[in-house]
């Protein structure tokens, strides 16, 4: 099996409900061979989160640290069924981020019907901002797989797999069908996936061990998996932040 260079979905403190720092998770992600970071804290609207100021001056972050390369990131709350995101993550702050993952979550947005959520998600890949869509396997928003993965397909948006999904007792559990036939339907479109920690503390990133079963099952090939490749990453997110530049 390949070695994973990135995790893009982690947290810091500064997510109100993590529990490690920066140079704590950086240093971590080197320890375990990783070469990409992607800090993802939760934007705003997600209560007990840290005010817009920080993701405005994530800039003071070295591009390195202990080599490992930091994507100073978001990971933005999908606000309503148009896909709406939080207000307070405006054009100036988004331009300026490397990374930014956009994801449904009960205290921002109430699970709606298969149309309703699917809707949130699509007009939410739609957004030139929008690199990664997070736990879009979540069954607590049932969805219509076929329209997200083309849509995510159509508009060079990454779909995550998230490790902590699958955590036993955890609010996303039972997920694993859901992402099975995601995956799949992934497959036939030719659509990379990313895994994601979703690490809320430092030992957890990279981390990927509860993904293993619902991959297997639905014998996703290596090749879809973006986390063994950085160029490939790289080339993936390049035409939507070219995009994004020129908004």
């Amino acid at each position: 099996m390949p070695h994973y260079k990135l995790d893009m979905h982690t947290h810091t403190i500064a997510s109100g409900h993590a529990y490690s720092t920066v140079t704590e998770n950086a240093k971590y992600a080197a320890s375990i061979g990783l070469e990409y970071l992607g800090i993802t804290d939760h934007a705003p609207a997600m209560p007990g989160s840290c005010g817009y100021l920080h993701f405005l001056n994530l800039k003071v972050l070295p591009e390195y640290i202990d080599c490992v390369k930091i994507f100073k990131g978001v990971e933005l709350n999908i606000m309503d069924y148009e896909g709406r995101i939080d207000k307070a993550i405006y054009k100036k702050i988004l331009k300026r981020l490397d990374i930014v993952i956009a994801s449904l979550h009960l205290p921002c947005i109430a699970p709606g019907t298969e149309e309703e959520n699917t809707s949130a998600i699509v007009n939410a890949v739609k957004n030139p901002f929008v690199n990664i869509i997070g736990h879009p396997g979540d069954p607590r928003y049932p969805i219509n797989i076929k329209k997200v993965v083309t849509a995510a397909r159509d508009n060079n948006t990454l779909l995550e797999i998230n490790n902590s999904s699958f955590a036993k007792g955890g609010s996303r559990e039972g997920g694993e069908k859901i992402v099975a036939e995601l995956l799949k339907e992934c497959i036939k479109q030719s659509l990379p996936v990313i895994l994601g920690s979703d690490a809320h503390y430092h030992t957890a990133i990279g981390n990927f061990d509860n993904c293993r079963d619902v991959l297997m099952s639905a014998n996703m090939p290596d090749e879809l998996i973006i986390n063994y490749n950085t160029k490939k990453f790289d080339d993936f997110i390049s035409l939507k932040k070219r995009i994004s530049r020129e908004l």
